[in-house]
């Protein structure tokens, strides 16, 4: 028997052994609707495991995960002839004396190898004289398509396909057959025995970046097109689907409104120093060549400096033909050669200044300076935040919220930071500091219930692979008080704190850190912990300011392995407070114009919060680093696809 080949996750196992009593419901299993095939999941995620769809003629496709080779079992009760060497039993047929040789050729290659020969060229050699002849087989695959964490054990005939060295891992199969109980001994409770391959996608086992075992995910993030092959990634995106979902189905239960908000805008929406600009120019080689003067002659190696030279002696040539009077005709020919000598001057001219142009766009390129190229009236930005334009919505639709990609070009290694990251945002119309807290608590509690109880298999796989406190981790947050403290508390707390030293030192008016809010929720309170009441300098130009004067109506919702994963807050609905604001930020008013407009007319009272979607992702899959929570992470030096 071949050894199998593996796969980056060992795939779990159904119960190895169904309960005695089970008796299988025979309930026909549907087609996809638009493939024409079974979805795994339809089969392997039922209660008895799929034993009541045995004898169904089923057509199914997916990815093998690890794939045997076995030759078939000898006719029951044959015994091997005396010596086995020159005989042996298969299905009751002799073996020839060729098979037996090419069987010892490995041995053979061996000992010519010892004593100097060529392999590669006798290996080359004995299969010529002794034609290689197949031996009756099966390959015994695992195939999953991605719909479930459990594989389908398949098993294929030799006369039906090539042996399975030619179906490694990663190899693509559509396969029609028939569901059987298990003809080998093992852990599966079903297995499909294929009657006809209908696809079979190849897999160059050499390149193929999965090939390997026991892959860490920071090896395969160079490979991020292929990576949601792996039952890990693969489970992460369906958690983080179902987090996607269970955001919506919050917000669309309590009323609230989805709208689109522009991803580039003209607005740098919360004062953020280190933002995208957009620009339709495209820098390249190819593009810079069509700003230089194509001239019809070959002049592409004449030097400038040798025309200019030449120009000054046609000039003494033309002065001196007009001196001695000499005949007109001389005169025009010397004039129109010394015209001819100055448009090429000046042809060559502008081509070595469009050189210069070109080397120095080339340099603003690698230094990130993009001029306006003219496409907007005015500078426009990648957005760092939705809240401006969903404040705009709530003034007219009451709740709304939003869901998409954000953008900031910070330069930091922090394993929760993208330079494209995920946001869920909402505005809550007539609504104060109180009600947003109490939203943003409900939805972190409905979300996590909502994940634990509809993606349970891939939250169990996850669990023993990457964090094995994950269930634990999620019924805490869903079943516990958040406990609320202002940002004054919090620094009182972190000062009396005696065995412990933070690497910033904590006092009023220092942004707490990853360290501080640690400490808060994992060993002071050990629940989720919301700070609200911050420092007006710690916050965005358009948060409510109280009437101490010196703090605003903001709060963080820091949870337990994550830190800060909500931050919201009311709005500043005073024009005078915050045009003051705007002014004391030396923010560019005429970005704001439109921003002051909804505080002119009709303006209200409203809050609302921004969910880091990655984070609570992180938070779910127990993962530490975003990007192996994220499909395709956008982070400082590395954007593959």
């Amino acid at each position: 028997m071949s050894s199998a080949h593996q796969v980056f996750d060992e795939m779990p196992k159904p119960n190895p052994t169904p309960v005695p009593t089970l008796v299988p419901t025979a309930i026909p299993v549907d087609l996809s609707k638009y493939s024409k095939r079974v979805l795994l999941k339809t089969i392997m995620d039922r209660g008895d495991g799929g034993l009541g769809l045995i004898d169904q003629r089923v057509v199914v496709g997916g990815w093998v995960k690890s794939s045997r080779e076995m030759r078939k079992d000898p006719v029951p009760g044959a015994q091997p002839p005396a010596g086995g060497d020159a005989k042996a039993v298969d299905g009751g047929k002799d073996v020839k004396c060729v098979e037996v040789f090419q069987s010892r050729i490995p041995f053979l290659r061996s000992i010519i190898k010892v004593f100097g020969g060529n392999v590669v060229h006798t290996k080359e050699k004995l299969e010529t004289v002794f034609p290689k002849q197949a031996t009756p087989s099966v390959s015994i695959l695992q195939i999953n398509d991605g719909s479930s964490v459990i594989s389908l054990q398949v098993i294929v005939d030799s006369s039906i396909a090539p042996p399975c060295q030619l179906m490694p891992t990663g190899t693509c199969i559509l396969a029609e057959g028939v569901l059987q109980k298990p003809s080998l001994q093992g852990k599966h409770v079903i297995e499909l025995k294929a009657e006809k391959l209908l696809h079979i996608g190849v897999v160059d086992h050499d390149t193929y970046p999965l090939s390997k075992r026991g892959l860490p995910l920071a090896r395969i993030r160079d490979c991020v097109h292929f990576r949601p092959r792996t039952t890990t990634v693969a489970s992460v995106m369906k958690i983080r689907n179902g987090l996607n979902q269970a955001s919506h189905t919050f917000f669309q239960n309590h009323g609230f409104i989805h709208v689109e908000v522009p991803i580039i805008t003209a607005t740098n929406t919360e004062g953020f120093p280190n933002v995208f600009q957009v620009s339709s120019s495209i820098f390249s080689a190819k593009d810079s060549k069509k700003d230089e003067p194509v001239s019809t002659n070959d002049t592409e190696n004449i030097d400038l400096e040798t025309v200019k030279l030449s120009i000054v002696e046609k000039t003494k040539k033309v002065e001196e033909l007009k001196r001695t009077d000499s005949n007109k005709e001389a005169q025009y020919a010397a004039v129109q050669d010394l015209h001819k000598t100055n448009l090429l001057a000046a042809e060559l001219e502008a081509r070595s200044k469009s050189k210069l142009r070109s080397k120095s766009q080339s340099k603003s390129k690698m230094e990130n300076v993009i001029k306006d190229d003219g496409f907007f009236s005015n500078q426009a930005f990648l957005t760092t935040s939705g809240s401006l334009h969903l404040e705009s919505c709530a003034s007219a639709l009451g709740n709304v919220y939003a869901f998409g990609p954000r953008f900031q070009a910070d330069k930091s290694d922090s394993k929760k930071y993208l330079a494209e990251k995920w946001m869920v945002e909402t505005e809550i119309a007539f609504s104060e500091l109180e009600e947003a807290m109490n939203c943003a608590e409900d939805f972190l509690k409905f979300v996590s219930n909502w994940v634990s109880e509809n993606c349970y298999e891939s939250l169990h796989f996850l669990s023993k692979r990457v964090d094995r406190t994950i269930p634990d981790r999620l019924s805490s947050l869903a079943s516990t008080v958040f406990e609320k403290i202002t940002y004054t508390t919090a620094v009182e707390v972190l000062s009396k704190v005696t065995d412990k030293t933070f690497e910033t030192k904590i006092k009023w008016g220092v942004a707490l850190t990853e360290e501080h809010e640690s400490y808060l929720v994992d060993e002071f309170y050990k629940k989720p912990v919301i700070i609200y009441d911050h420092p007006k300098e710690l916050k965005s130009f358009n948060v409510r300011l109280n009437d101490d004067g010196k703090t605003v109506a903001a709060f963080d919702v820091i949870i337990p392995k994550v830190g800060a994963v909500i931050r919201g807050s009311q709005k500043e609905e005073r024009l005078i407070h915050l045009s003051k604001r705007i002014t004391e930020l030396e923010l560019k008013k005429d970005q704001y114009e439109w921003y002051l407009d909804l505080r002119k007319q009709g303006t209200v009272k409203h809050s609302g919060f921004n969910v880091t979607f990655d984070v609570m992702v992180l938070f779910t899959t127990g993962l530490n680093d975003v990007r192996d929570a994220v499909p395709f992470p956008r982070h400082q030096g590395k954007i593959h696809n």
